[in-house]
């Protein structure tokens, strides 16, 4: 990536502030000079919350995340074709994170099914919300990491890979996003979006479903701020000339009835064999539908693919293929403890917030990135909102390895759930809305 013109860091830091529109040219120039380093760390960070506090339009946002591309490498599927050479159209899912979330396990293999590439580059787990790479390498063997020529192969051969991205996919976001960490300009949605597109668009994927989480639980607490962000992402998308579609979905309660790494898995795989959560498996369903029809595959039934084993069948060959033993035994935590409900009525709350703090104190997550979690630990979850329960039944069950971690994980569920008469039923809302 070249700059044709070079600027002073202060004066584009001076039209921001002042709330003025950045130019094409300033905006190719910040980023190259910033990823090379030319650009100090406090004068990035000056910028950073210059657009916090005066937003950027489409056509900023647009070439900011241009140019954040352009900083690395892009892949490229255009060549990809079945063993019997038909070519393979490319989808791929991206969720901004909540607590369950374990949908790409399932979908991935799912939309495989009908001849699709699944190309599902994802990381690990940092705060409340679990990280898809944790999950998976809690089965014995799993590699997350992948070489171009192996993915590739993968793709052709099985129809999908979920693996680690290369650190050579928009370097430029890998350092801005630490910069946001530490400067309060995380929340900025032209910044969250630019740095999200910029990955999946340079994952080379034909065509992208977004699902873009609304609630306590979820990055985006309001549906307002939400609907923002995944309007703003679709327009990128399309910009790039990538087919993109986003679902806002409900996270004000976990998705399932785990949060966890290894017990995550099994839901998936409960999923995969026809069982599972209903609301998994109808977020499951319904993304594989979006992604389906994103490529242009028409006419596809995926709930029946998870019913028939075909789904299954995919999930095996996608582990193996990554050297995991897709039969072996999953971790188990060595304690457990469980909370019980407190009173008789309906459960008609609860809060995924509260959940995913718990899992992660009992060591499901993470405070640091060099962090090390434990694949057995988590919350498993008896009852969602609209059960029926009886004080002295038990609501969760805690796990972990180290005991000690039981007290921080139940004073994060102090006032997590609501029990209300019988009377009472929660409405519950999944998806919420399509933005396409």
């Amino acid at each position: 990536m070249n700059a044709q013109e070079t600027f002073a860091a202060v004066d584009v830091i001076a039209t921001k502030r002042d709330g003025g529109k950045l130019t094409p040219a300033q905006i190719i120039w910040t980023i190259v000079a910033y990823t090379r380093g030319e650009i100090a760390e406090e004068q990035m960070a000056a910028l950073n919350m210059a657009i916090f506090l005066n937003g950027m339009d489409r056509e900023e946002i647009s070439q900011w995340t241009a140019a954040m591309i352009a900083s690395g490498e892009r892949l490229d599927f255009s060549a990809l074709r079945n063993p019997a050479g038909a070519r393979m159209p490319t989808t791929d899912k991206h969720s901004t994170g909540g607590v369950g979330d374990k949908i790409t396990l399932p979908l991935a293999p799912l939309v495989a099914v009908f001849g699709a590439a699944v190309p599902q580059l994802s990381g690990r787990g940092l705060g409340h919300t679990g990280g898809t790479l944790d999950k998976l390498e809690a089965i014995p063997g799993w590699r997350a990491d992948v070489s171009r020529e192996a993915m590739m192969r993968q793709l052709s051969e099985v129809g999908a890979v979920i693996c680690a991205a290369g650190g050579n996919l928009a370097p430029a976001d890998k350092k801005l996003y630490a910069l946001r960490d530490v400067t309060g300009t995380v929340e900025s949605i032209p910044l969250i979006a630019s740095s999200i597109m910029s990955k999946k668009i340079a994952e080379g994927t034909a065509a992208l479903v977004l699902d873009v989480k609304v609630g306590n639980g979820a990055f985006m607490k309001t549906e307002a701020r939400a609907r923002e962000l995944a309007q703003t992402m679709v327009a990128l998308g399309k910009d790039a000339g990538v087919n993109t579609v986003a679902l806002l979905t409900d996270m004000s309660t976990p998705l399932g009835l785990t949060a966890g790494n290894a017990i995550e898995v099994q839901e998936s795989v409960d999923v995969l064999a026809g069982g599972g959560p209903e609301d998994v498996v109808e977020l499951t369903v319904r993304l594989a539908e979006e992604m389906l029809e994103a490529a242009g595959i028409h006419g596809a039934d995926p709930a029946a693919a998870l019913k028939d084993g075909r789904a299954m069948d995919v999930w095996r060959r996608m582990i193996r293929a990554q050297g995991g033993d897709p039969q072996a035994a999953l971790p188990v935590a060595r304690e457990s403890e469980t909370v019980y409900a407190p009173a008789d009525g309906v459960l008609v709350g609860l809060d995924a917030m509260a959940v995913g703090v718990a899992a992660w104190r009992l060591g499901a997550g993470r405070a640091r990135k060099e962090d090390i979690v434990q694949a057995g630990a988590g919350v498993r979850m008896h009852a969602k909102p609209g059960a029926v329960v009886r004080a002295g039944e038990p609501l969760m069950t805690l796990l972990t390895d180290t005991p000690e971690k039981f007290q921080g994980a139940k004073e994060a569920l102090e006032g997590a759930f609501t029990i209300a008469p019988e009377s009472s039923r929660p409405a519950n809302r999944l998806i919420i809305d399509r933005i396409a």
